[in-house]
């Protein structure tokens, strides 16, 4: 019976430390989540440069589409750098 005081105390020993390490990993004291501080702030950086990259690529695509509902409509415009004032004003006052 000596020999199976210390080998009941062994196992108690290795129950109370596996007992203790599930403990400590259920706390939260063991493995970090997928998504650490830095990985955030590189995730928000991320999106935002796309947004703005989207919004850039967005607002191009509506310049474009004014640009040529103008021409429809009104025809291509015309150099008016080298006229003189005469027909400035004739044009000026023509009426649509």
């Amino acid at each position: 019976q000596v020999h199976i005081l210390p080998e009941k105390d062994k196992k108690k020993a290795e129950v109370r430390t596996r007992l203790e390490a599930a403990a400590q990993a259920k706390k939260g004291g063991g493995k970090r989540g997928f998504m650490t501080p830095t990985r955030k702030k590189k995730l928000r950086t991320l999106l935002s440069k796309n947004a703005a990259d989207e919004l850039k690529k967005e607002l191009a695509r509506k310049a474009e589409e004014r640009k040529r509902t103008v021409a429809e409509r009104c025809g291509p415009s015309k150099n008016l750098d080298g006229i003189n004032e005469g027909n400035a004003e004739h044009i000026n006052n023509l009426k649509i």
